[in-house]
């Protein structure tokens, strides 16, 4: 296959994103998009879209899309992705892969039984910091790594809804833990369980202590103590209570000590970025991770972020729900 027909379903910010990025890969063509809101919809059609649907389902009919993007609330993917699978879709399914594990479970298994290529949106895995920082461990260059602090904190669900990329007010499901599976540790945590699973190993040990600061029956901030099969310890800390991003791990090691991050640039770099690449350097890696799943499709490759990642990342995030430090 040279060229792959990709339908994008779900066009909030990030589907948004990943329509923009699909119309700049060369060998794919982004052949239709579906949203449950028409005002997307024309959105699309203005970026040269010409099949549109407000029911996905219509979408996976179309025997000439090879793939899809599923970028839908948590809640939504399990049903989706089976249909998808089902059709014989390959899926590239936005992070966490379902709201539990059991679910995910399901996932996979729709995947597997229809033999559809399925791959998990974590973008941090196609950072080129992350990625120098996994190569100079692997040669030795940092030495034995005796710990690291990751950090991802921002305003979650709680942001500027002024600039039309997302709806406003803030949708009902962010606030139902039965739709997203829980709070930030679910949302920016499974970010960085993957990156570190990426970097030291599986977690073989893991607890969580849990804030409240918004006082509702979610977690808005977490700090979590783990233990990784390298022998690795890390001090996560997740928080959706800062309109001041951060995203940065911090790696200590016996040869030498690293600090790696991933942050917006400034606005002037932002722009002269965006007017000589037609991207940003903070918005690249997911360019690169569609880019990759394209390419697993034409090369019939098995994509780096499978859903036995994203479910490995939801059992370390229920192990962690199930163990608190106590203070």
């Amino acid at each position: 296959m040279n060229t792959a027909k990709l339908g994008i379903i779900g066009l909030g910010y990030i589907g948004q994103l990943h329509l923009k990025h699909g119309l700049k890969l060369s060998n794919a063509e982004v052949v239709a998009v579906a949203d449950s809101a028409p005002q997307a919809l024309e959105k699309a059609k203005e970026m040269g879209i010409k099949k549109t649907y407000l029911d996905y389902t219509e979408l996976l009919k179309d025997p000439l899309i090879d793939a899809v993007v599923i970028s839908l609330p948590t809640h939504l993917h399990l049903a989706c992705a089976q249909l998808a699978a089902e059709d014989k879709k390959d899926i590239f399914l936005e992070k966490p892969i379902a709201v539990n594990v059991a679910e995910a479970k399901e996932v996979i298994s729709a995947a597997e039984r229809n033999s559809v290529k399925l791959m998990i949106g974590y973008p941090l895995r196609f950072n080129k910091n992350f990625l120098k920082l996994k190569a100079d461990m692997e040669n030795g260059l940092i030495g034995d790594i005796e710990n690291a602090h990751a950090i991802y904190v921002s305003c979650g669900p709680f942001f500027h809804r002024a600039d039309g990329h997302s709806p406003s007010p803030v949708p009902e499901w962010w606030f139902n833990t039965k739709l997203t599976g829980g709070g930030v540790l679910m949302d920016l945590g499974c970010h960085m369980i993957n990156l570190l699973r990426m970097l030291f190993g599986e977690v073989v040990e893991i607890k969580s202590q849990l804030g409240h600061r918004f006082n509702m029956d979610f977690e808005d901030s977490a700090m979590c103590l783990a233990k990784f099969s390298s022998g690795t310890v890390v001090a996560l800390n997740v928080g959706w209570y800062s309109q001041e991003y951060l995203l940065r791990l911090d790696v200590l090691g016996s040869v030498r000590n690293v600090s790696v991050s991933h942050m917006p640039a400034s606005t002037i770099a932002t722009a002269y970025q965006l007017l000589t690449r037609g991207t940003t350097s903070f918005i690249q890696p997911h360019f690169d991770e569609l880019q990759h799943f394209v390419n697993c499709i034409t090369n019939d490759k098995v994509p780096c972020s499978t859903g036995l990642d994203g479910l490995r990342d939801l059992e370390v995030i229920s192990k962690a729900y199930k163990n608190p430090i106590d203070l």
